[in-house]
């Protein structure tokens, strides 16, 4: 039995002090809505609880589908780096950036630079899209669709480059028969966000996950924690979104949460039993959500 856990969008707190020319941008905008509405919304205390509650379920291993950050300022990063640390070692947390950690030019070199030690693969490489992890029979493949937008945009990006390299990865890994668990931050269903919200070359992603196939795949970027899913060249594969991992049980938003599955192979495939661990008013974590995913092999057509 593996366990994984899944967490996106912390869009971790306080934002450290910023001078006038770091919000001569985009930023002054993320800037004005963080005073405004997430330093109400997301606490410090609501990341404490997470990391309690991440802790005493005992993962294998954790995925973080971006988001770490707010607006990308040096500072951040380094709170985000310290956050990476505490819920485990480099070896056993894999991480993707997201739109805001992208939020300016040159913001995405940062966050790879800063968090590499988990956006590695287990070749040593240190900057290639996606990524390889392999843990026993489940592969984690970290896919990234964080760029730099304009104002009031938050689109992601899924190349040509990544669609070829993808489409090798998840030939490999289902000829090998391993539980192949794609991470992205934008989700690659078509109606899943607002059009000012979407993926770039879904139709791509989508493409190379029907004829390869995948087994999971986790997202981040809607706050949401949705259940979807795309076709595969054996059937349906599940897509699957998270809250935002530190928004407190306000009423109005979805509450703070975490997606937890207990991966197992069994006859023909893998059989992955889902449950989503939301907060409650008071800082415990509970499950509101449970059900099961049964995988079969998926295995490339020959050509």
């Amino acid at each position: 039995m593996f366990r994984l856990i899944h967490i996106s969008d912390l869009h971790l707190g306080p934002l450290p002090a910023a001078r006038i020319r770091d919000l001569a941008s985009k930023r002054i905008i993320g800037y004005v809505n963080w005073r405004r509405n997430r330093s109400r919304t997301f606490g410090d205390d609501v990341e404490a609880a997470l990391i309690a509650a991440i802790a005493a379920e005992r993962p294998d291993h954790i995925a973080v589908t971006g988001d770490l950050v707010n607006i990308a300022l040096a500072g951040e990063f380094a709170t985000a780096s310290a956050f990476l640390g505490l819920i485990g070692p480099a070896e056993a947390v894999s991480a993707v950036p997201g739109n805001h950690d992208a939020y300016v030019p040159g913001a995405a070199r940062r966050a790879r630079k800063s968090w590499s030690a988990y956006m590695t693969a287990d070749d040593g490489e240190a900057d290639g899209w996606p990524y390889v992890r392999r843990r026993g029979d489940v592969v984690i493949v970290g896919v990234s669709s964080a760029v730099a937008t304009g104002p009031f945009m938050a689109t992601g990006s899924f190349s040509e480059k990544q669609e070829k390299r993808l489409a090798e990865i998840l030939d490999k890994l289902g000829r090998a028969g391993l539980c192949r668990v794609v991470l992205i931050h934008h989700p690659p269903v078509k109606g899943a966000t607002a059009w000012h919200k979407r993926l770039s070359g879904a139709a791509r992603f989508r493409k190379v996950v029907a004829r390869h196939g995948a087994e999971l795949i986790l997202h981040g970027h809607t706050h949401k924690p949705t259940r979807l899913s795309i076709p595969g060249p054996t059937g349906d594969v599940p897509v699957i979104g998270a809250p935002a991992a530190t928004q407190r049980p306000d009423g109005r938003h979805p509450a703070a949460g975490f997606n937890l599955f207990d991966i197992e192979r069994v006859d023909g495939g893998f059989h992955l039993r889902h449950r989503l661990m939301q907060v409650v008013p008071g800082g415990g974590f509970v499950e509101t959500r449970a059900e099961e995913i049964v995988s079969a092999a998926s295995v490339s057509p020959a050509p």
